[in-house]
């Protein structure tokens, strides 16, 4: 009797585990899920960008885009000493589908010129960054180091001049004035004093405006002057910088960057004269610089 009692027992018991085991699971399944995160991230994930590899980027110049910026390659004899400096040296690099370059240089004999163009690609690791943001964000911090000064206005008229001109006006009316009070001798002789003294100024002021506008190259015009540059690809700066030099004049660097989708292209392009050259020229330097990167923007966009 006593075994037939507790069968029974036990099996009640378990009936009433099983059914709140079964209970428990189901409430706890609708209100957890049981791989958190996995539906989220899959939906969430930026798209990659739109360049998966690079360009050989020592056959992207041509031979006429090389010949401009590296006029001493033509100077080299026809043969492998020249067809070797056409190629171009690649720079260093560990990992071909993230960044290339290439360095050209000839010795002319007026100057040496020096070449870098130079791929990175972008890939941002973070899933809900695309691989187009952490580029913009690069092409920025790039931006930034440049150190851009603030655009210059283009209008040459100086507020400070114009105000020296009119306060030189009122002062030559109000001597006239004083001698007019004072009695016609005395005014005229006040207004020889100031024909004299504006005969002495007249020079010295004109000395110092053409003193302001300095007409050779070692200072790029306003529209010269480094700047964000538009209509280059999504985005693109250049930068002009003039080093002091043993040479008497000076050596000249000229840096175009731009950003297309999750590449960013580097053009750097420098010049060191000869001893006897003059002051490299900012505007054929730029020119030069920025073609080639149109070239290479066009490319890319194939």
């Amino acid at each position: 009797m006593q075994r037939k009692a507790y069968v029974p027992g036990v099996a009640a018991l378990l009936a009433a585990l099983l059914t709140g085991c079964t209970g428990g699971s189901g409430a706890t399944g609708d209100a957890t899920d049981p791989k958190p995160g996995d539906v989220g991230t899959s939906a969430a994930a930026a798209r990659p960008g739109k360049y998966r590899t690079l360009p050989e980027p020592c056959r992207q110049p041509d031979k006429g885009t090389l010949d401009k910026m590296l006029p001493g390659i033509k100077e080299l004899p026809e043969g492998d000493q020249r067809d070797k400096a056409y190629e171009g040296a690649a720079t260093v690099t560990y990992d071909t589908d993230r960044r290339v370059g290439c360095r050209w240089k000839d010795d002319g004999a007026d100057a040496t010129h020096l070449l870098l163009v130079d791929f990175e690609r972008v890939v941002s690791y973070d899933n809900a960054v695309s691989d187009d943001t952490e580029a913009g964000q690069v092409f920025a911090s790039k931006q930034t180091e440049a150190h851009l000064p603030n655009p210059v206005p283009t209008d040459p008229t100086s507020p400070t001049t114009s105000h020296s001109s009119s306060a030189g006006t009122d002062k030559d009316t109000a001597d006239a004035e004083n001698g007019t009070k004072n009695g016609t001798e005395k005014g005229t002789s006040d207004e020889g004093k100031n024909s004299d003294k504006a005969d002495e100024e007249g020079p010295e002021e004109a000395s110092v405006d053409a003193s302001s506008s300095p007409s050779d190259d070692s200072v790029p015009g306003t529209d010269l002057q480094p700047r964000a540059l538009e209509g280059l690809a999504d985005e693109a700066f250049l930068n002009d910088q003039l080093t002091a030099s043993a040479s008497a004049g000076g050596h000249r660097t000229v840096t175009v960057v731009f950003r297309t989708s999750n590449v960013i292209v580097t053009v750097e392009y420098e010049q060191q004269p000869g001893a006897s050259a003059k002051v490299p020229d900012s505007k054929e330097m730029q020119d030069r610089a920025r073609e080639l990167a149109r070239k290479l923007a066009g490319t890319l966009s194939e």
